[in-house]
């Protein structure tokens, strides 16, 4: 069936997308509908030529890069020599500090966890956003951080003895971060306020915090509280007390629960963590956007048979030392993920060509923030006027300068405040890696976000390089020495860059939602190397993380590293090579079917059921959050392989058909399933997953969205207007 669409001037709109903004964007707007039709015409007439050339210049730069690897053996100093002369590295600008302002104070100066959701999932959005506060009890008593040993199963029932764990976790947790001057808070038996201080009641001895100053309040009354509110290094904590509760009841002083600020800020994501192909889809995530800006956003679910409605939550009051009413923000701040430069999206058709889907979000979207900025609503989001665009898949400075130049616009179009619109950098290309400093120096009005990305920027460093030999297999590529230098040099120029107190400097997300004692064990490696935020992927894993900044101050970590030297870019140009490419046949084998099981299981339910983040079996059963990133270093480091004859395409054949045989069986339990094996020929899914390997050596950096786009549009129906 031909798709629906209006037209305005060269623009012909899907409907469903014409509809959503007539009807519930606009009437929230500065503009009128024939201004804003009009104005985002000219934008798309005078910016769609730049963002054409700035493809074409990737392209070109890639096949010099491919021609001098298939003519010469790659040597550092030859290799960055030819780097410069072809401008991919550029001449660095001269020092310079960022000058943003309206920034709040989550993203400038407060350090923590921060979440990553789909915005088209309105539960999982709604959750993000209420994930600032988190109860450690129910985070510790879900998942592995407290083990299951000596009968502290976790059962369907409440477990005592688990509890029992739980409890002394989270009194550990208390005497580490808010130690009193004698004794511990396991043996608390009650908790008042008196003279401003903290009196805390242990046997017959009355005691208080070691440090005064990180008692901010109560709730209640002072001498029978309901809640004690403390603050560390920027966090709040809530000890919540009731004796008739079911925990509370049995604690000596009556604490139910603690309460942690856990996910400072929160990414929605409209770009690879969802798949969003067409107007249907892309309203979808629109809309919930809309609904988080206005505050009104809901979702009706049914659980342990009850319906419930999700709401945003409301702002925390509590009382302060002085007796007056304070407020706590009940809500993680919001930025908004946008697509990158590559993809056009059918949602609009200018002169019959599909209109490029990164300046639609980049004006659609900060119109349907109009409310927030302006401080139109109740619930808000930013409270000193600003959106906070994150802006993925840059390479270099003048891709940087082309995203400002887009915000410049939508802002003059939609009458906004000048620099309201920020931008979030995510260093995760290697062109962009490579001439950071440059990149943000672009943005220097606006930036509020440098971050490192390792899977995406693994997929390009391996597809920069597909000519220059075989890499080394998957899972040591972050134990090579370019790793550690693009972690670290991407915090040292942000330093340098003056971000510390305006911006946040941000780390990956942990990959494992369900092993969170191994993030516990290893995840405060990213304060400690001085990010102020650090991707999670569940409320859970944020509150659990959250504990990583309690024990790590960042602002002391930022100003320890400022005055250190940026390290060297050799180390960022030394590619990941295999030294030695005498592997087993078990060994490939094992490789092989870890990467192709990844792929296919991702592919799978991104081509059929439009879900563009799972968490996904590995090959041993272990759940893995899989989104394009993961997908991408996967299938650019078989073709890679391929490429260099370390595994042939019959070899890679078999894999495919085999482990899709896998992912069939692991999904078996889902009604809305469909095998792939059951017809390897005809499988849309399969496909797709097989030319993102096959193909995958002349995709645009390495990138998978134009074969998942293709494939989504064709199980959909969609052949062209």
């Amino acid at each position: 069936m031909a798709t629906q669409r209006i037209q305005k001037g060269s623009f012909a709109i899907d409907k469903i997308l014409y509809d959503f903004i007539e009807n519930e964007a606009l009437p929230l707007a500065n503009v009128s509908s024939d201004e804003f039709w009009a104005g985002f015409e000219q934008i798309v007439k005078d910016l769609t030529p730049k963002n054409q050339a700035l493809l074409a210049y990737r392209d070109e730069l890639q096949a010099k890069i491919d021609n001098w690897h298939e003519n010469n053996s790659y040597e550092l100093g030859a290799y960055k020599a030819f780097l410069t002369e072809i401008g991919y590295l550029e001449p660095e600008v001269a020092d310079f500090a960022i000058t943003t302002d309206n920034v709040d104070d989550e993203i400038a100066t407060i350090a923590g966890p921060q979440l990553v959701v789909p915005v088209r999932n309105a539960r999982y959005a709604l959750n993000a956003g209420n994930a600032r506060w988190g109860s450690l009890y129910d985070a510790l008593y879900g998942f592995d951080v407290i083990d299951e040993e000596n009968g502290a199963e976790k059962g369907k029932d409440y477990n005592p003895v688990r509890g029992a764990k739980v409890i002394a976790f989270a009194k550990n947790f208390l005497d580490e971060t808010y130690p009193l001057m004698t004794g511990s808070h396991a043996d608390a038996t009650g908790y008042a306020i008196t003279n401003g201080q903290l009196s805390v009641q242990i046997g017959n001895t009355t005691t208080t915090l070691k440090n005064t100053k990180q008692l901010q309040g109560y709730n209640g009354s002072p001498d029978n509280p309901s809640e004690i509110i403390l603050k560390n290094n920027g966090l709040h904590t809530i000890i919540q007390i009731d004796r008739e509760h079911l925990i509370g009841k049995d604690d000596k002083a009556g604490v139910k629960d603690v309460i942690l600020e856990a996910a400072v800020t929160t990414i929605e994501d409209l770009e690879d963590s969802v798949a969003a192909v067409d107007a249907e889809e892309k309203v979808e995530g629109y809309r919930n956007w809309l609904g988080l800006m206005k505050g009104d956003l809901s979702e009706t679910l049914e659980k342990n048979g009850k319906i419930i409605t999700r709401t945003l939550n409301a702002d925390r009051t509590f009382t302060d030392l002085n007796g007056d009413t304070k407020t706590l923000h009940g809500r993680s701040v919001l930025l908004l993920r946008n697509v990158g430069h590559l993809m056009t999206n059918p949602a609009i058709l200018v002169d019959g060509e599909e209109i490029f889907e990164g300046i639609m979000d980049g004006v659609i979207s900060p119109m349907l923030s109009t409310i927030d900025i302006m401080g139109k609503n109740t619930l808000r989001n930013s409270r000193t006027g600003s959106m906070y665009i994150v802006k993925p898949k840059m390479h270099g400075s003048e891709e940087v300068a082309f995203a400002v130049e887009l915000f410049d616009r939508s802002e003059q179009l939609l009458r906004l405040p000048k620099n309201s619109i920020k931008i979030g950098i995510m260093d995760e290309e290697k062109r962009t890696s490579a001439n950071l400093k440059n990149c943000i120096e672009k943005a220097k009005n606006r930036t509020i976000f440098i971050n490192t990305g390792f899977m995406d920027r693994t997929g390009d460093e391996i597809h920069t390089a597909m000519k220059a030999g075989a890499f080394v297999p998957k899972g040591e590529i972050k134990s090579e020495k370019w790793f550690t230098a693009y972690e670290n040099r991407n915090v040292m120029i942000g330093l340098k860059a003056g971000l510390r107190g305006k911006a946040q400097i941000g780390k990956g997300m942990w990959p494992k939602p369900d092993e969170l004692a191994d993030m516990y064990r290893t995840k405060i490696e990213h304060p400690q190397a001085g990010a102020s935020c650090a991707w999670v992927p569940s409320p859970s894993g944020a509150t659990i993380h959250a504990i990583h900044y309690h024990k790590c101050s960042v602002a002391e970590r930022q100003a320890a590293l400022q005055s250190a030297q940026v390290p060297s870019i050799d180390d960022l140009l030394t590619i990941p090579l295999a030294t030695d490419t005498n592997w087993s046949d078990a060994e490939k084998q094992k490789e092989l079917e870890n990467n192709c099981q990844g792929i296919l299981g991702y592919v799978v339910r991104w081509v059929d059921l439009g879900v563009g983040c799972s968490k996904v079996p590995d090959i041993n059963n272990i759940g893995l959050m899989e989104d394009r990133a993961t997908l991408r270093i996967s299938s650019q480091h078989i073709a890679n392989w391929l490429a260099h004859g370390i595994v042939s395409e019959d070899e890679v054949w078999t894999v495919l058909k085999r482990m899709a045989k896998v992912v069939d069986s692991q999904n078996a339990h889902d009604p809305a399933y469909r095998p792939m094996s059951a017809d390897f020929d005809n499988n849309i899914a399969f496909n797709a997953a097989a030319d993102l390997i096959f193909q995958g050596a002349v995709q645009p950096a390495g990138y998978t969205e134009p074969i998942l786009h293709k494939a989504r549009l064709k199980l959909k129906g969609y052949q062209g207007d």
